[in-house]
C-alpha cells in the first residue's frame, strides 16, 4: 500500500499514474478542508489522522510501504506530522511539491511571511486588492477593512471584510481572462501565496503585463526529506525503492 497525502494537482497526477498500475495498490488521503474536492482516480479517505502519532498508527495498521507527501506547499502541519510518523515507523517518505515561482524582469514583488504581514503591507491608504490566499487566511484581512477586496476562493468563507466582492472559482486560470478581470475591477495590487505551479500562475503573468505590484506570501520551511517536483519523478522514486528491496 502506498499512501498519498493529496489535495494538489501534482497529487492527482501521481494518483493517475498509480491507478494505471494495479501492482501498486495506493490510497489518497485528503485533509477535508475543501468542501467539494475534485474526483480522485484512487480509493480516497477524507479527514485528519490525529497528529503524528495517529498517522504512525495508521501506517502500521494498514501496512503502508511508502508515503508520498503531495500536499499544498502551505500545508505545514501535515508535512511535519508525516516526517515524524515516517521516522517513527521507518516508512520511506517522499515529498512531491511544485517549485515556487521565481521573479522575472518586470515583476514587482513584496515577499512576506504570512497573512497578517500581507495585510499590513497593504498600508493604511485604501486600495483595490485582488486577494487569493484561500478562505482560511481571510480573517487576517478583517484588520484592514479600509481596502476594497476582490476575493477569489474555491469554497465560501465564513467571514468577509466589509468592502468585499467574492468570486467562487477553481483553477486553472488563463492569463487573458486574468488580465481582463484585473482591468475590469480596477485592481491596484494583488495579494496571494507563492504556491508555485501553473494552475494559478496566470495572475502573476497578468500583474507583470499590467505593471501591478504583488504581495506574495512565502511558503513555510519544511522538514529536510527527499523531494521531487513531478509525478513522473515520484513514480521513478517508488520503482527505484522497490528495486532496492527486491
Amino acid at each position: 500500500m502506498i499512501l498519498i497525502l493529496g489535495g494538489t494537482t501534482e497529487a492527482s497526477a501521481f494518483a493517475r499514474l498509480l491507478a494505471a498500475r494495479p501492482d501498486r495498490p495506493a490510497l489518497i488521503s485528503l485533509a477535508g478542508r475543501t468542501l467539494k474536492p475534485a474526483q480522485q482516480p484512487l480509493p480516497t479517505r477524507v479527514g485528519g489522522f490525529g497528529g503524528a502519532a495517529g498517522l504512525a498508527d495508521f501506517l502500521a495498521a494498514n501496512g503502508v510501504r511508502a508515503v508520498v507527501d503531495a500536499t499544498h506547499p502551505f500545508a505545514e502541519k501535515i508535512s511535519a506530522n508525516a516526517a515524524l510518523a515516517c521516522a517513527e515507523t521507518g516508512t520511506p517518505l517522499l515529498v512531491l511539491r511544485r517549485r515556487p515561482w521565481q521573479a522575472e524582469p518586470g515583476d514587482e514583488w513584496t515577499e512576506v511571511e504570512d497573512a497578517p504581514a500581507a495585510a499590513l503591507a497593504l498600508g493604511r491608504k485604501a486600495r483595490r486588492v485582488f486577494l487569493t490566499v484561500g478562505r482560511l487566511e481571510l480573517p487576517a484581512f478583517l484588520a484592514a477593512p479600509q481596502h476594497h477586496y476582490l476575493i477569489r476562493t474555491v469554497d465560501p468563507p465564513e467571514a468577509l471584510p466589509p468592502k468585499a466582492k467574492l468570486i467562487l472559482e477553481r483553477g486553472p486560470f488563463v492569463e487573458a481572462a486574468e488580465t481582463a478581470l484585473l482591468q475590469k475591477e480596477k485592481i491596484e495590487v494583488i495579494v496571494t501565496k507563492n504556491s508555485g505551479g501553473e494552475a494559478t500562475y496566470a495572475k502573476i503573468a497578468a500583474a507583470r503585463a499590467l505593471h501591478l505590484p504583488v504581495i506574495l506570501m512565502r511558503a513555510p520551511e519544511r522538514p529536510s526529506v527527499a523531494c521531487v517536483d513531478t509525478a513522473e519523478a515520484a513514480l521513478a522514486w517508488l520503482e527505484g525503492m522497490q528495486s532496492r528491496r527486491d
